[in-house]
Parts: C-alpha cells; structure tokens; sequence
C-alpha cells in the first residue's frame, strides 16, 4: 500500500514537472481504477498482486519517461508516421515469429523472453493510433472528397494490421483496431458514409469470420446460446455435455457470479470464486473475468459506480481533443480516448452477454503487464495533448483571469475557429475542424 502510494506520488510530481498546464483529474482516475484492480487481485491471488504491482511500477516508470522525452513538443512523431505504422504490424507480427509465439486458448498472442510474457498487440494499438492520426492530419481534406488512391497507404497498414490479427485469432484487438479506426476517419472528414460503409464490411467480416475460423463461430454461439438442454459435442474432451458446462462454462459461472452479487454485493473479500476443494469456478478470473468478481463483491451499485469512472476518464479524453488547437493532436486525442471507451465496452458487454466474448483486458483494472503499461503510455498521451492545448489558450486569457484555462470565464473570453484561429466571444464564428463540428461558445 506504501509502495502504491509512493509510486503515484512520483508520478504526480513529474506531471506536475513535465506537463503543469495538463488535465488534473485523468491520473488520479488512472490511480483508483488501477488501486481497485490491485485490491481485487489480491484478494483473488496474493502473488498475482505482486507481480501486478510490480508491472503497475514498470507502468508508471514508462508514463515519466514519455512525459520526459515528448514534454518539448509530441507533434514531431508526426514525421515518422510510416515507420510507426510499420512498427506496429511487425509488433503484432512477434506471436507468429518461431521461437517466441506462444499460442493461448486458441490465440497467439504473446511473446515469451524468459520468464517474461508479453502481448505486443497492446503496444501497437498505440503505435496504429500515432500513425492513424498522423496520416489522416496530412490527408483529411482529400479523403473527404473520396479519392481511392489516397486510401492506399492508410489501406495497406491498416488492412495489413487486420489481417494479422485475423491469421492470429486476436479477435478482440482486431475490433478494437477497427472500431478506433472509424471513429478517427469519421473525426477526420466528417462523412457518415464512412462509418456507415465500415459497419458494413465489419458485419460481412464477421460472416467471413463464422463460416472459416472455428473461434468466431464458437464465440457467436457461447453468445447466443450458452445453455441447452440436450447434450452436445464438447471439443474439450470429444464427449456429449450440456454447452454450460463445457464451451460456455467459464461466461455461465461469471453471469451466476455477477447475479449473486445483487444490489449491494457480499462485501470485498465475501464472494465465492472457488469449489471447496479449492479449484476455481471461473478461469481466468483475474484476467478476462475480473468485472463478475467485482459485480459480486460490489453489487451493482459498485460496479456503477467504476463504469462512471470509465466514463469521466473517457469525457475527459475527449475534452482534451475538442480543447486541442491542431488536427494531429485532435485525432490523436480522439483515439486514444475512444480505444479505452471502446475497449471497456468490449469486454464489459461480452461479459453481460450484450455482445460475443472478446477476451481483451479491463483498462487499469485486469491483470496483466502488458495491458498495464500499454495503458500507461496512453495516459502520457493524453496528458502530452492537454498540456499543449491549455499552453496554446492560455495566453488569450486576460491578466486578471484566476484559475486554470478551460474554466467557464476562460472559454467566455475566447473560441477557437481552426487550428491556431483565436476569435473574441462576440465573433459568430463556428467551430468546424475535420469533423469536430458545433457552434463556439
């Protein structure tokens, strides 16, 4: 709990070094969901706890080095965008390459280097949005106007990236990647027909994806019917079994568990999560699961309670973006905070049953280093792009202004009509960059 304590002290002195004028409330929001997924994984498994915090520490050391190294000016990343794109399908690559995959219930995701496991997808989403955002600053205006040969290289990384992912069985990073990249085009041009068409191919995706891959299939059906009544195939063992306690065993038990957690929950350290004889009634309960062990030791109230703290993080990122005074920074921001909404989503509804399972991590909260620190680097950021927004409007504020910038005296003293474009309030000017549309004020 020290440690804990010391480590965010740390961090929030070199924020406050590093990026003073940043968002106040995105670490410490950062601090009590990772706090609460500490508690929980200790109280799950003491030694899974060490290792958690111990990859909490390597989270927060990689969080200051970024902070440290982009404070001057994060935009210039920018000029390597192609190489960041690169970079980030030969990361997703890593699994596949003999000798350091390692396949996981069905998916290979990780990387072994010794004692250590790794999944590179989670650095690359990071890598994907830098580019994404990059790429589309510099091409907005012509791929608003739909010209094919623009989408070329956008579709040569991007559609690569998929289609590793696809080869690899990472079913929840692909959505991940695809939902981030629809909302960043549609920031970008402002054209519904976009998103409309990426819903489209994503449905014929997903038929693709049923008919060939027998994961896809096998989690549209756990969805759809998790119990029957009559025996059926069971892969595990090639024997007839109700589909509850085979396939669909491990969502059945995590919808008992967050039943038996009613209004109010047991109370922290009070649910059941094992037999008698000690064997766990939900597999990877600290990991994929640790929402049901949460809704039950926390009941619905608790769990409400953090699904609103996902929320003020996401609002929050996207302030940052609508603050921002340039395309990159804007779509940048856009991404980052759409991949965590999108993210707790996924694996929050595939819990529930609102959609298939896609076996990712909760942000900040699911056991796991690489999760952890990826999501780390997300917050530096963000806290990059807040810093430099707030430096930009500050100086339109008048001296006698108190508080910091983005107050409501602050944005009744000013709007911002484009990139680097300052109007008075009395100006009819309306907000219109790239798709972030609204009238100013």
């Amino acid at each position: 709990m020290v440690l804990f304590v010391v480590v965010y002290l740390g961090a929030h002195a070199v924020t406050r070094l590093t990026v003073p004028r940043a968002d106040p409330h995105l670490l410490p929001l950062a601090a009590l969901l990772s706090g609460v997924g500490l508690t929980e994984i200790y109280r799950l498994e003491p030694r899974d706890a060490l290792r958690q915090g111990i990859w909490i520490t390597v989270g927060v050391v990689g969080f200051a080095v970024a902070l440290v190294l982009l404070r001057h000016d994060y935009r210039r990343l920018q000029q390597g965008k192609y190489l960041i794109g690169l970079g980030a399908i030969g990361l997703l690559m890593l699994p596949a390459a003999p000798g350091l995959g390692a396949t996981v219930n069905g998916a290979r995701l990780w990387v072994r280097l010794g004692p250590l496991e790794l999944q590179p997808g989670e650095f690359a989403k990071i890598a994907m949005i830098v580019f994404l955002a990059a790429y589309l600053r510099d091409k907005r205006e012509v791929l608003a106007q739909g010209r094919l040969k623009d989408f070329g290289p956008l579709a040569v990384v991007w559609g690569t990236a998929l289609l590793v992912l696809f080869v690899t069985n990472d079913v929840g990073m692909a959505v991940i990647y695809f939902g981030v990249f629809l909302a960043m085009l549609y920031v970008a041009t402002a054209r519904i027909g976009y998103v409309i068409s990426g819903v489209v191919l994503f449905g014929a995706a997903g038929g693709l994806g049923y008919l060939t891959k027998a994961q896809v299939r096998e989690r549209i059906v756990i969805w759809l019917h998790p119990w029957t009544s009559t025996p059926v195939y069971c892969p595990f063992n090639g024997h007839l079994a109700l589909r509850q306690d085979c396939q669909s065993y491990q969502l059945v038990k995590s919808l008992y568990s967050i039943g038996n957690g009613h209004f109010g929950g047991t109370g922290l350290g009070n649910g059941t999560f094992a037999t008698a004889g000690g064997q766990p009634l939900i597999p990877y309960l600290q990991s994929d699961f640790i929402y049901s062990a949460l809704a039950q030791e926390l009941g619905l109230i608790g769990v409400s309670g953090l699904l609103l703290v996902y929320m003020l993080f996401v609002l929050r990122g996207f302030r940052i973006a609508v603050q921002a005074t340039d395309g990159f920074s804007k779509l940048l921001a856009t991404g980052l905070a759409f991949s965590i909404a999108l993210q707790t989503f996924s694996i929050v509804g595939g819990i529930l049953r609102v959609i298939p399972l896609t076996g990712i991590t909760l942000p900040f909260i699911s056991y796991g280093g690489s999760s952890i620190v990826a999501n780390f680097l997300l917050l530096a950021g963000l806290l990059l792009v807040s810093h430099r927004a707030d430096s930009a409007l500050l100086p339109a504020v008048g001296p006698t202004t108190v508080g910091r910038a983005g107050s409501k005296r602050h944005f009744a003293s000013r709007r911002v009509t484009g990139p680097g474009i300052v109007q008075p309030a009395g100006s009819p000017a309306v907000v219109r960059l790239r798709g972030l549309t609204g009238r100013a004020g």
